[in-house]
């Protein structure tokens, strides 16, 4: 990833929240049939992710071969005016751009079969994304020989994270009157209020 030391996240606990914060990424791997990605919700336990894959999926052929995969998450992201900036008064040499966070993970996959850790892998998601509605679904809701069938369905993936690096395009490279200017403007047009949060460092 090209990353400028400037937009370089390190801190692990940042990174990680950012993870749990938006669990859906990019799988990416390459294999017999070429590049294959996948949109994929996983969740993070210490430094392993863990997922779930139609068992009809493609991607798992590379998968199983055991070639190292990449896993990109995206935070908030926004498209950036050179109109925000104060400094285009002055000289007029400015230019749009792209704020952004997001996370790459890369690691060895393990793909996982068996029906138990399937049953737990899915009981700990769907209570990790419902545990802020005010009433959650659990997957004991659902019918045991149906979930049971619907578990058949699928494998799971492991991936102990050996390396993992961040991006935070957050309008450092600015001057504060611009960084100002692009947090005023986002909210004078109703967009990216987590983007906001992030440049304010809130």
């Amino acid at each position: 990833m090209h990353c400028p030391a400037m937009f370089r996240e390190e801190r692990i606990e940042v990174l990680q929240q950012l993870i749990r914060h938006h669990p859906l990424a990019t799988l990416i791997t390459s294999g017999s049939h070429g590049l294959s990605a996948n949109l994929i919700p996983f969740t993070l336990h210490g430094d392993v992710l863990r997922a779930h894959l139609a068992r009809n999926n493609r991607q798992l052929d590379d998968l199983r071969a055991g070639g190292e995969a990449l896993v990109v998450f995206q935070g908030p992201e926004c498209y950036v005016s050179p109109a925000w900036y104060p400094s285009k008064v002055e000289h007029e040499k400015v230019v749009p751009t792209w704020n952004f966070v997001m996370v790459q993970a890369r690691g060895t996959p393990q793909v996982m079969d068996d029906p138990d850790w399937l049953r737990a892998h899915v009981g700990q998601m769907t209570d990790q994304l419902e545990s802020e509605r005010e009433q959650p679904w659990s997957v004991d809701d659902a019918p045991a020989d149906f979930i049971a069938g619907q578990l058949r369905a699928i494998v799971g993936v492991e991936i102990p994270i050996a390396a993992i690096e961040g991006k935070w395009k957050i309008s450092q490279n600015r001057q504060q009157a611009d960084r100002q200017g692009v947090i005023d403007g986002l909210a004078a047009e109703g967009r990216c209020p987590h983007m906001r949060q992030l440049m304010t460092g809130g």
